[in-house]
């Protein structure tokens, strides 16, 4: 544990001795937790501890400091300074925002925060975050290691109760554990173990305590693991409720389709404001879910707030997975509109407060980057600029040049629209031949390219002359392919950079997909398509090759032909659209879906990509 920095920087604000801090802290958590619950399972405030009285007042934010990191692990290597530190939240404060959530209780952000606000006397109040890791559920973890995540998780507790008790005026609430009960979470913990966790916390500080996660754990739905998570024990320790809800993602990821109560939002509107109002109504219909449920378990008084919610200014996916929803336009209208339900619930039901996601962009978020109110270059994109005249300390993001963004560059639905069918018998992504009756998929569309699933899961070469073509008929060159895998696999896929499609409805019915290959490779690989659909949600598909009876398929080292009917992909996704090709040719090796074991680099060589009638 870094106790260096924590006891330099508050031991000599408070007085008070860290090491006895950490040692109470430490019998606290062998102990399980220390007394304290909010006793709240009727219908009763008993227990709770309220929140500050300007609590809902105070627009909050979202914040962390991280500029240059480019992934989760180079996050340790950005040097993060008190000045940057300064410069961000005097921005946040020219911007209105009183109040930032920080989501764990780290020395690199926390730590430096609030000694940033304390030495500066910054009007902003926090709401701490203790980041705890998941170790119940990986049986792959050896007992060390186990130990080790636990270890770190105490050691994480122990700064985040040192911080609430160093900056009591400051902290006006802790929030122990992110997106931990929800199925799709990446650190999941047991709720118990998370009640645990809650109840340490709180016995040792004075401030209110929850945990956030996304809204439907709120509203009984979505457990990681059912038998070992009942909801009501975290219920049981927290004086309010943080739900996550966003509208972006959940157009992609639908909510749960069992029932009537949870339905999709219709978010293919006819204009911007629509779409932006029926937004804005989806995160309010969560809310009221998750407020359903909590009165049905008896916390009617206990109050919720939206610690995550936000909208994308910008599509970081580079596959146009945003086109019709991401702009700083629609940034602005969604705040603008969430803003609004903010002021109206400070005296009227609805959340206590709504914590915007996020400050600044972050680019080791990658292709979840693009949340930011402003840029990574701390310019204030449109949804802020009107709050301050442009200026040394104030910058606009422009649109273009000088040119800044306007109402009429928000971005909205549009349906799709099919190009002229191919009447050719042939349609060839990659060869060598050029046999009478075919057209290039090069040619109705200039932009076609090769590309690695995340830039470099595998590398190519699409004129290997060097590989014996013994048994190819197509001749000289192929296209060879060495797998780079990551943690899940690799793939290459053959797309349009701009995601124009192609229409190859003529050859829905009898048609194939067809390649030549020889490799080596160990066990099976899958053979994709994808398509634009009429919703425009998009649809894939692949299919599995294990063997000469997967359609011609071997990895014997000779050459061998595959042809797959392209009703085998519809079979496997009947929203195969082929009148929209996107990704004309995916080869792919996902370890979960294959089967096969992690790492494995052989080479493959493909050659004659085509559809045929």
């Amino acid at each position: 544990m870094r106790f260096s920095t924590i006891y330099t920087s508050l031991t000599r604000k408070t007085g008070v001795h860290l090491a006895a801090l950490v040692s109470a802290a430490a019998l606290a958590l062998v102990a399980c937790g220390g007394g304290g619950t909010t006793s709240d399972n009727v219908a009763t405030a008993s227990g709770l501890r309220a929140l500050p009285a300007n609590f809902s007042t105070l627009r909050a934010v979202a914040y962390s400091p991280y500029r240059t990191a480019t992934s989760v692990d180079d996050r340790a290597n950005e040097n993060v300074t008190d000045a940057m530190v300064k410069q961000d939240l005097d921005l946040l404060v020219a911007s209105g925002f009183g109040l930032i959530r920080l989501f764990d209780s780290s020395d690199k952000v926390a730590i430096r925060t609030l000694r940033v606000i304390a030495a500066n006397n910054i009007n902003l109040k926090v709401m701490l975050g203790i980041y705890v890791n998941s170790f119940e559920y990986n049986n792959s973890l050896s007992a060390s290691a186990k130990a080790a995540i636990m270890a770190s998780n105490d050691e994480e507790i122990t700064r985040g109760v040192v911080l609430a008790n160093s900056y009591p005026t400051t902290v006006v609430a802790v929030s122990v554990g992110n997106e931990t009960q929800v199925d799709w979470s990446f650190v999941q913990i047991s709720s118990s173990q998370l009640a645990k966790y809650l109840k340490t916390v709180r016995s040792q500080i004075a401030q209110p305590v929850t945990t956030d996660d996304n809204y439907a754990v709120f509203a009984g739905k979505l457990p990681h693991h059912p038998a070992a998570n009942q909801i009501s024990e975290v219920l049981a320790q927290i004086d309010f409720a943080s739900i996550h809800s966003y509208a972006m993602e959940d157009v992609y990821y639908s909510n749960f389709n069992d029932s009537d109560a949870w339905p999709d939002w219709d978010w293919r509107q006819s204009s911007a404001a629509a779409m932006m109002t029926a937004a804005v109504g989806k995160t309010q219909k969560d809310y009221a879910l998750a407020r359903a449920y909590m009165n049905s378990k008896g916390k009617s008084l206990m109050p919720i707030i939206i610690g995550e919610t936000g909208w994308k200014a910008v599509d970081p996916s580079g596959t146009d997975r945003y086109k019709f929803l991401a702009s700083p336009v629609n940034q602005k209208m969604y705040y603008d509109r969430l803003m609004a339900w903010a002021d109206a619930s400070v005296s009227a039901p609805g959340p206590k407060n709504i914590v915007y996601f996020e400050a600044f962009d972050e680019p080791w978020k990658g292709s979840d980057d693009k949340w930011g109110l402003f840029n990574v270059n701390r310019q204030a994109r449109y949804a802020v600029q009107a709050k301050n005249a442009p200026s040394a300390t104030w910058a606009y993001e422009y649109k273009t040049g000088a040119i800044l963004y306007a109402d009429s560059d928000a971005v909205f639905f549009q349906p799709a629209v099919a190009n002229a069918a191919v009447t050719a018998n042939r349609y060839t992504i990659y060869a060598s031949a050029s046999p009478s009756g075919e057209v290039r998929a090069s040619t109705l569309t200039s932009d076609i390219q090769w590309d690695a699933f995340d830039g470099g899961t595998a590398t190519r070469n699409e004129n290997d002359a060097v590989t014996d073509l013994t048994g190819n008929t197509d001749g000289t060159p192929s296209l060879s392919i060495i797998p780079n895998p990551a943690s899940y696999g690799w793939g290459l896929l053959s797309h349009s950079a701009s995601n124009s499609t192609d229409n190859l409805s003529g050859f829905a019915a009898t048609g194939t997909l067809n390649f030549s290959v020889k490799t080596q490779y160990v066990g099976a690989i899958k053979i994709g398509i994808s398509t634009d659909t009429n919703d425009r949600s998009g649809a894939q598909a692949y299919v599995t090759l294990r063997n000469a009876d997967s359609y011609g398929y071997c990895n014997t080292g000779a050459w061998c032909k595959v042809a797959i009917p392209l009703t085998a992909f519809k079979a496997v996704n009947a929203n195969i659209d082929l009148r929209y090709l996107l990704n004309r040719f995916i080869i792919a090796d996902i370890y979960s879906e294959t089967g096969n074991a992690a790492g494995q680099t052989r080479p493959l060589n493909l050659d004659a990509i085509y559809f045929a009638k």
